[in-house]
């Protein structure tokens, strides 16, 4: 009789447990499949929780509906599959705005994360220079090429267009700088657009023109009850074996072409043997584990950074807020906050007859991380201050705040980010075609994204162990 396959995930976030459902349904039938998870809760940056007795999301807010071909994106599809998409609710409020000089100014429309498809809906907040976008009669940029997103605009457009569009932009999503991220990696559809069309306000709108969106059509969502909700779901539908608590310290291949794993203290370490590993953890962690069986695919890993952010949430008493979903903080502005979202007047749902507001404020950009050193209590009143200071308006005193740190959350993906993935992943599947990597660190933040990379992995695991059950 053949043993039943078993297979170990490591990190208990999104991806890997995306990957554990993927294996769940496509894996041969009595496939055992067991999550390991260092800390004491599942769903990495996805966690609900409360604020003065609301429901609020400490870490990612929302998903991308729609994938960037068109079609429904890896994490409404995974929802589907949960049974969860009647509880898909939308933003209320759309516009959001910009903090300059002192002042609030909603986001010019026609941009691709700040990037202009039309230089004259941008010109009140970030004026292009005189001589911008020039054709010189050749793509922007060579087949295989990459480049930072800041080099690339400033070059075309000017400092005004980067400093106060897309830095902001970009910092809102990745903590980072437009100066240091790769374009192939943060906005794939403008870079494959710039390799063919001569001038940047072009490839933004042939970026725009291939992905297009009907009128009307959401962009964003979230569950009703929280994204905890979809990680619960996830363990369900999977049924994996979930160990919390649970840190894997080495990870050694096998004569047979498997692998063994200690897991726990060294005091009292554990051996776990599995036919299959899916490493679905930041990349200085799965560095360290690769190290034995693969040191060359952890020198490369290993070099990516992270940024680390802090997000603060306070429960105001009726405050005079804007019709707005939030506003981004351009660096020039010289604030803590590098954004802030009014959850309440965003998320419909959200809103109490009471008028408590619900407002929350990032703070943390990539190499200034001095700002995340202050005590709770200091971050709480510096983001009151600050939050105030943007809206003209004193906030009244908060009923209750809370102050969710995230340490090293977000990758910081430099030029050429993905061939050196593609390159390491390569390596990997040649020498051990039974361990993969997966998750934010490779292929890019956001839960679609890492929902599709723990399901692409999950298919490679299930193709390298002799195919599905179906």
């Amino acid at each position: 009789m053949t043993r039943a396959r078993r297979i170990a995930i490591i990190g208990g976030g999104i991806t890997g447990l995306a990957a554990a459902v993927r294996l769940r349904d496509r894996a041969p039938a009595g496939t055992e499949i067991t999550v390991y998870e260092g800390s004491a809760a599942l769903g990495g940056k996805l966690r609900t929780g409360e604020v003065a007795g609301r429901t609020v999301e400490l870490g990612a807010e929302s998903f991308l509906m729609r994938d960037p071909a068109g079609g429904e994106s890896a994490a409404v599809a995974l929802i589907r599959r949960l049974g969860l998409a009647e509880q898909i609710v939308h933003p209320t409020v759309g516009q959001a705005a910009l903090a300059v000089d002192g002042a609030l100014r909603p986001i010019p429309g026609g941009t691709l994360v700040g990037v202009p498809g039309d230089l004259a809906q941008v010109a009140t907040v970030a004026p292009p220079a005189a001589d911008a976008d020039r054709d010189a009669g050749r793509p922007l940029l060579g087949a295989d090429d990459d480049v930072a997103v800041g080099a690339l605009v400033r070059a075309r457009l000017g400092d005004p267009v980067v400093d106060r569009l897309v830095d902001p932009m970009l910092g809102g999503v990745y903590a980072g700088r437009a100066d240091d991220l790769s374009l192939a990696t943060t906005m794939p559809a403008l870079a494959r657009a710039a390799r063919v069309e001569h001038t940047l306000v072009g490839a933004v709108r042939a970026a725009q023109a291939a992905a297009p969106r009907a009128p009307g059509a959401p962009v964003f969502g979230t569950l009703a009850g929280g994204l905890s909700t979809l990680v619960d779901a996830a363990v369900r539908a999977s049924g994996a074996t979930v160990r919390t608590g649970a840190t894997v310290r080495e990870l050694t291949p096998t004569a047979d072409g498997g692998w063994r794993l200690v897991v726990g203290p060294t005091r009292e370490p554990e051996l776990v043997e599995a036919d299959a590993v899916l490493l679905a953890v930041p990349a200085r962690p799965a560095a360290r584990l690769l190290g034995a069986a693969a040191p060359a695919v952890a020198a490369a890993v290993g070099g990516l950074d992270y940024a680390s952010v802090a997000l603060v949430t306070l429960a105001l008493p009726a405050p005079r807020l804007p019709r707005l979903s939030g506003f981004l903080v351009p660096a020039t502005e010289g604030l803590l906050i590098k954004a802030s979202t009014f959850f309440t007047t965003k998320w419909g749902h959200l809103a109490q007859p009471d008028g408590l507001a619900l407002v929350r404020a990032s703070v943390g950009r990539y190499g200034e991380e001095t700002s995340l050193q202050l005590a709770d209590d200091d971050l709480v009143a510096a983001v009151r201050k600050e939050l105030s200071g943007v809206l003209g308006d004193p906030l009244p005193t908060p009923v209750a705040g809370h102050v969710q740190r995230w340490g090293g959350a977000l990758p910081q993906y430099t030029p050429g980010h993905l061939d050196r993935v593609a390159a390491a992943r390569a390596a990997l599947r040649a020498a051990h075609p039974t361990l993969v990597l997966a998750g934010a660190g490779y292929d890019g933040v956001g839960i679609p994204v890492c929902v599709r990379s723990g399901a692409t992995a999950a298919e490679e695991i299930i193709t390298a162990l002799g195919g599905s059950g179906t």
